[in-house]
């Protein structure tokens, strides 16, 4: 009898004990996981925009007059002190005729009054004439000689304003609009600029694009840029960070859609000759690299509360602690401290154990943060489920491994 007993509680523990196995791999989270590894990081900051040259000037008359003649088209290609554009100038060749007879009376009557003034002196080292016949003589040679220079002033004047009649190019580059056509009216205007062509330089491209205020601080003259071309498909294109604006542009002012963004200019390296201007562009600004980084996926860094975390490692609250932990049953200060105290964390596969642990992080690239610490390389890091990971997984749960097969490599 007494053996039959014993056989009977062998068979009732060995029961148990396939049952709690059953039960504990029923019971287990399947997750995925992703090693740490090593690798060189480089972080990011992503602006779009458009594709302008970076010379650009536009063709304006300083003086009004019929437009004769335009000698370029729009995509025309121009050499610098090519003639673009003729005004009408018989005004302006009058006016410059009217002011190189008035420069000739005026040096006549300047030359006259000199020779005046000089006979003066003799006769007033003499003492043939007065002080006041003197001055009289000294103040006529002054007011014709002033009377010339201004004849001299009005000369140069006039021939300028006939030299604007004639529009030349200042730029080598091409023809990328034209406003105007022959027999139109140039308004000239030295402070309103009427524009009537204009020419850039398409050989040296640049992308100017609007990067966020929280990613302007990161982004640095000379920065390496990879820009891409809405109309090149598949392509990217080696750029460099040249001019970051100090003023901002702000989108949706004073709603909660309010942006602040800067401009930030990135010379285009590689040249195409079919670039246009005003083509859509995004750019990734290369800010930071650091070599042999410990890397993580993003997707597998989350959030816990720092109370959850201490527990976890086993950490002695004071008495004091547990007073505080008491009071925060009050659902308003349970919400205030979880808000205070929530810290990073990854979940590391441990045999068949996820175990939490907090990390530190630094900079990040699309796939990836680099670690400061935390973990070590060669950890088994929990990637997913997203829902398991973010919100139901704990410390020291029962876990199955389960990843599927990909064929993802990662882009350094």
């Amino acid at each position: 009898m007494k053996k039959i007993l014993i056989i009977a509680a062998v068979v009732v523990v060995l029961a148990i004990i396939i049952i709690a196995n059953l039960s504990s791999g029923k019971d287990a989270t399947e997750v995925q996981t992703e090693k740490v590894f090593r690798a060189d990081i480089t972080s990011k900051v992503t602006g779009n925009g458009k594709i302008y040259p970076v010379s650009e000037v536009d063709i304006s008359a300083k003086v009004s007059g019929e437009i004769l003649a335009i000698n370029a088209n729009e995509g025309d290609t121009v050499k610098v002190g090519q003639v673009l554009v003729r005004l009408d100038d018989q005004q302006y060749q009058a006016m410059l005729d009217r002011a190189k007879s008035s420069i000739l009376g005026a040096r006549a009557q300047m030359k006259l009054a000199k020779t005046e003034l000089e006979r003066t002196k003799e006769l007033f080292q003499k003492k043939l004439v007065s002080q006041a016949d003197l001055d009289i003589s000294q103040a006529n040679y002054d007011n014709y000689e002033s009377q010339y220079y201004q004849a001299e002033a009005n000369l140069k004047e006039a021939q300028d304003a006939l030299d604007k009649t004639v529009l030349r190019a200042p730029i080598d580059g091409v023809v990328i609009r034209k406003n105007k056509e022959k027999g139109e009216m140039a308004l000239g205007s030295q402070f309103q600029a009427d524009m009537i062509m204009g020419i850039a330089d398409l050989s040296r491209m640049e992308a100017r694009v609007e990067v966020n205020e929280n990613d302007i601080i990161n982004v640095s003259l000379n920065d390496s840029s990879s820009v891409e071309i809405d109309a090149f498909q598949d392509t990217t294109f080696r750029g460099m960070v040249t001019e970051i604006s100090h003023s901002a542009s702000t989108v949706a002012a004073g709603t909660i859609e309010e942006v602040t963004n800067y401009e930030v200019r990135i010379l285009l390296l590689d040249k195409v000759p079919s670039f246009r201007p005003g083509m859509s562009a995004t750019a990734d600004i290369r800010t930071k690299t650091v070599k042999n980084a410990l890397n993580i996926p993003i997707q597998s860094l989350t959030a816990r509360e720092r109370e959850k975390l201490e527990k976890a490692e086993g950490v002695e609250t004071t008495p004091a602690q547990r007073e505080q932990e008491e009071q925060a049953e009050n659902p308003k200060l349970k919400k205030e401290k979880k808000e205070n105290e929530m810290v990073e964390v990854v979940f590391v596969v441990e045999g068949d154990v996820a175990k939490m642990r907090e990390v530190k992080i630094g900079i990040s690239d699309e796939n990836y943060y680099q670690v400061l610490h935390g973990v070590n390389e060669g950890d088994e890091v929990i990637t997913g489920p997203f829902k398991v990971l973010s919100r139901t997984l704990k410390d020291g749960e029962l876990v199955k491994v389960k990843n599927k097969e990909k064929g993802f490599v990662r882009e350094d």
